[in-house]
């Protein structure tokens, strides 16, 4: 699969997206290093997420191998009402997975001295077919391409495209994890092998099985992960659930473990008196529940002479879509296999490749913002809810 001449990539953002492009262009002879702003490894962040099949494409594309099973499989969905009944069941077979997990075995699979943690991207300079970038530790390095994988608030971006930033959509995704073996009885049998939804005026939880803290599937080693979408008005609300514990301001989400202990019982009220019972166990359980604003933007394009964006960089889609891992992953693949296909032209590749992959973030983008639309009803309904 390696390619006769030797390119170098400088790789912006040390999460899913940023070790997607590291481990693709790896596998077609490009020397690669990734730049992560955060001087700690990444840690599960994310929570759970439904397994696409373009992240198992991006595995086989670059030789990476998983021991095990890498995810729980569900196999029906089910839709449940307030009181618990279950109003609607169907097959639909699927298999989730832990953001953890998918992280830990890319990590695992790249080389020592790859990933440069602590180290962030302060400017960008192009000079025909090089791109340098400057660091925050001093240094200046060159390469034949610069990729920006840094997520919804890309540094990367910014420095492309002035005031470019994703818009609040009005709503938060309230999160935990809870292990398997603390639930209840009765609304284990009753959440299991299913994918669960409950929707309401204004709001819709979902829960489903991923894989434990240490990436057991075994059956009472596993996890329950549960989102919640509700409205949350922009401006002082907004602030107000984005101020952590310790009284920081927070820009995009609390983690686990910074919620202010104001929201976490309101959210286990709520539960009691708005979800199902089996629901409403979950949340009770979680003890330490996490936020993430609902976002939405689309790069105007994604090529920008020899930097690109990729990911959440480059679109921001709604999690209704549950592409956000699948999304890097595609267009780390596509864009390795454009790369390889044009041999020496890496403009001819990048050409190429945007105009797949802007047109496919875009579809994506409008999906996202089109179910959100109809999880979460109109204004009024977010305001009743």
């Amino acid at each position: 699969m390696n390619q006769t001449v030797s390119r170098r990539a400088i790789v912006i953002g040390g999460s899913l997206g940023g070790l997607f492009a590291a481990t693709t262009l790896r596998a077609i002879g490009w020397h690669v290093d990734v730049f992560e702003r955060s001087a700690s490894e990444l840690d599960s962040r994310g929570g759970g997420l439904v397994l696409q099949p373009d992240v198992l494409d991006a595995f086989r594309f670059a030789g990476i191998a998983h021991p095990g099973a890498l995810g729980v499989p569900s196999r029906d969905r089910q839709f449940l009402d307030a009181s618990g009944t279950v109003i609607a069941r169907q097959r639909m077979p699927q298999t989730q997975t832990a953001w953890s997990m998918l992280y830990h075995t890319l990590r695992r699979s790249l080389p020592e001295g790859v990933v440069h943690a602590g180290v962030a991207l302060t400017d960008v300079a192009q000079d025909g077919d090089y791109v340098e970038a400057t660091l925050s530790n001093g240094d200046r390095i060159r390469a034949d391409l610069l990729i920006g994988a840094d997520g919804p608030q890309s540094t990367v971006r910014s420095l492309l495209l002035s005031g470019a930033q994703p818009a609040y959509a009005g709503y938060v995704a309230w999160r935990g994890l809870v292990p398997e073996a603390t639930l209840d009885p009765q609304s284990t049998a009753q959440l299991a092998d299913a994918f669960t939804f409950q929707d309401g005026v204004g709001h819709q939880l979902l829960t489903y099985l991923i894989p434990g803290d240490d990436g057991s599937t075994r059956p009472g080693e596993r996890r329950w992960n549960w989102v919640w979408y509700r409205p949350l008005p922009a401006g002082a609300e907004l602030d107000a659930a984005l101020t952590d514990r310790d009284g920081g301001q927070r820009t995009h989400s609390i983690p686990p473990g910074a919620l202010q202990d104001t929201y976490r019982v309101r959210l286990r009220d709520d539960a009691s008196r708005r979800l199902a019972p089996s629901l409403a166990a979950l949340v009770q359980a979680t003890d330490a529940p996490f936020m993430q604003i609902i976002q939405d933007y689309q790069a105007p394009q994604l090529v920008y002479g020899r930097v690109v964006l990729i990911g959440d960089a480059a679109f921001v889609a709604r999690p209704h879509t549950g592409a956000g891992s699948g999304k890097a992953a595609a267009n780390a693949v596509s864009l390795a296999r454009s790369l390889q296909a044009h041999g020496h032209s890496i403009d001819s590749a990048l050409s190429e490749w945007e105009a797949v992959e802007l047109r496919i973030g875009q579809q994506l983008a409008q999906l996202g913002t089109m179910l959100g639309a109809r999880i979460m009803g109109s204004a009024d309904a977010r305001r009743r809810a």
